[in-house]
């Protein structure tokens, strides 16, 4: 019985081995494809890379084995990141972006739910489980994709969705404020400065959010461009827009810099040339 019952388990192993090179192979390629430093950026083109990465990471992630949480969490972490970038770079119609937030807010919500401890606090208190969770990939693209989503459900929003995004972007602080050429930072300032004051906007701590994000990276574009267009385009403070729209163009001059973050700096350029060319400074 015992010899039975060890050939069935080193037959299991040695089953699962093909299976085991077959996943990682295929996590390999998805990142490969993710990747946007590797040779010259296409923003054009990107967009089938992407998808492609997508397909790749929805294809292997049922293949996942349940005790592997650190690959589990990788791929979940780059879903979330992945539908969040492709509603927000490349899809205008309003029911595939609604879809791909969703998917990108489920995606992180079940990366944190790999933490035991998250889910303990979770049946407590929801927004206490996000502001103690230590996966700062995780929590950061849940608040990012929520903040996305509640475009589509205001009365969720209202009644509470908003507290959880800007919960998510403050432990994100606490856990990384770098992360993403600041993106903690830079996201709780988009936040503070675009939600009405009654459920917790704040132009003025807006302000010295995006401060802090261009302090931690100055080579980040979008952390002019949010100032510009958030902070000084609404309080029509001319001289501020025209500085930081000004420093978004110079850093776009810099290929070396650009070239830090591909997606996002071709982005945040496109996004400063067109506020530039509404609102020309110098008139």
């Amino acid at each position: 019985m015992l010899r039975k019952l060890a050939i069935a388990v080193v037959c299991a192993i040695l089953l699962s081995v093909p299976a085991l090179a077959q996943t990682s192979d295929l996590i390999a390629r998805a990142d490969a494809s993710f990747d946007r430093w590797s040779g010259t950026f296409s923003l054009s083109s990107y967009r089938a890379q992407l998808q492609q990465a997508i397909s790749l990471y929805e294809q292997v992630l049922p293949n996942i084995p349940l005790a592997a949480l650190q690959t589990r969490s990788h791929v979940l972490n780059r879903l979330a990141q992945g539908y969040f970038e492709l509603g927000m770079a490349y899809l205008s119609d309003r029911d595939e972006q609604e879809e791909a937030y969703g998917k990108g807010k489920d995606y992180a919500l079940a990366s944190l739910r790999l933490d035991p401890t998250f889910v303990q606090t979770e049946k407590k208190s929801f927004r206490s489980a996000l502001s103690s969770a230590s996966d700062v990939k995780a929590i950061f693209w849940y608040g990012n994709n929520l903040g996305r989503y509640l475009n589509f459900h205001p009365l969720t929003a209202l009644s509470g969705g908003m507290k959880d995004v800007r919960a998510a972007f403050e432990r994100a602080i606490k856990l990384d404020p770098t992360y993403l050429g600041a993106g903690p930072w830079r996201a709780l300032g988009s936040f503070l400065a675009q939600v009405p004051t009654f459920i917790g906007g704040d132009p003025s701590k807006a302000r010295a959010a995006f401060d802090s994000a261009i302090k931690i990276d100055p080579s980040f574009i979008e952390n002019y461009v949010d100032s510009a267009e958030y902070i000084a385009k609404p309080a029509k403070d001319w001289d501020s827009f025209c500085e930081e729209t000004n420093k978004a163009l110079a850093v776009g001059a810099d290929e070396t810099k650009v070239e830090n973050w591909p997606l996002y700096n071709a982005l945040a350029l496109d996004r400063a040339r067109h506020l530039v060319a509404a609102h020309p400074c110098g008139n």
